[in-house]
């Protein structure tokens, strides 16, 4: 979204991966943008940050740019690290300004002592800086699950958002009598699913949302895959009309050898 800001610069705000769309923004174009009208940039990393790129950096890891093009990042510790809380970071002089006039840093208390650890420590992993392969293990991992799940869908003939990297995966429902319906036969197959409607989509847009994790094994995502297959019988939920590319079949061996057994 581009506005005109109250100054001499207008500004470009930025959501890299979209919660509810599964979608990447393009951010190499939006940076070419950004530069050509002197705009300043805020990227809000909530949902990219532990997840994209091949370090796990974000949207601008996965794109292989320099942070140094974004004026403003933020994201938040409550899902890729398991903590709470989140982070802005920017220039010293935007920091000092933040930290004087913010009423959220002002009227806010201390971030307690084992959060901040719980964010260290994950960070530490992330980085590849704990001594072990855990945190690039554990990205390869979620990339390929991200694969698996986006892929298996789409071939049941299921309508899928998003970009094929974003481990945030809408399925669509449309309809919004669909919504509790689906939810509820979920949850009689013991799999709790996160059903969207109006108003956080447009009226017609209903979807159920997933959220792939490192954590899941092959097991669980095909456990889950067979449920969302029975329910998207019993409410006839297959709308696509994708047919896979049998002529030309894909090698899944650099996939698989990222997912647990």
């Amino acid at each position: 979204m581009v506005g005109q800001s109250s100054g001499s610069h207008p500004d470009s705000l930025s959501p890299p991966a979209g919660s509810m769309e599964g979608s990447i923004v393009r951010l190499p174009e939006v940076i070419e943008l950004k530069k050509r009208y002197k705009a300043y940039l805020y990227l809000d990393e909530a949902h990219s940050i532990g997840a994209l790129g091949p370090r796990g950096r974000g949207v601008v890891d996965y794109f292989g740019l320099d942070p140094n093009d974004v004026d403003i990042m933020m994201g938040t510790f409550t899902k890729s690290f398991g903590a709470a809380g989140g982070y802005i970071g920017g220039s010293k002089e935007l920091m000092a300004f933040l930290r004087a006039y913010s009423h959220s840093a002002l009227y806010a208390t201390s971030m307690p002592p084992p959060v901040a650890q719980q964010i260290i420590t994950s960070m530490t992993a992330i980085m590849g800086e704990d001594g072990t392969t855990l945190g690039a293990e554990r990205l390869g991992r979620l990339a390929a699950n991200t694969t698996y799940f986006r892929r298996k869908l789409r071939e049941m003939g299921f309508i899928i958002y998003g970009n094929d990297d974003s481990p945030v995966v809408p399925m669509m429902l449309y309809m919004p009598a669909k919504i509790g319906a689906f939810g509820r036969e979920m949850l009689k197959r013991n799999i709790g699913t996160v059903v969207v409607g109006f108003p956080a989509t447009p009226i017609i847009e209903s979807r159920a949302r997933f959220c792939v994790s490192a954590s899941h094994t092959r097991d669980m995502l095909d456990t889950a895959l067979e449920a969302i297959g029975q329910v998207g019988d019993l409410l006839q939920l297959r709308y696509s009309r994708y047919q896979p590319d049998s002529s030309a079949p894909l090698d899944w061996r650099s996939e698989e050898s990222h997912l647990q057994d």
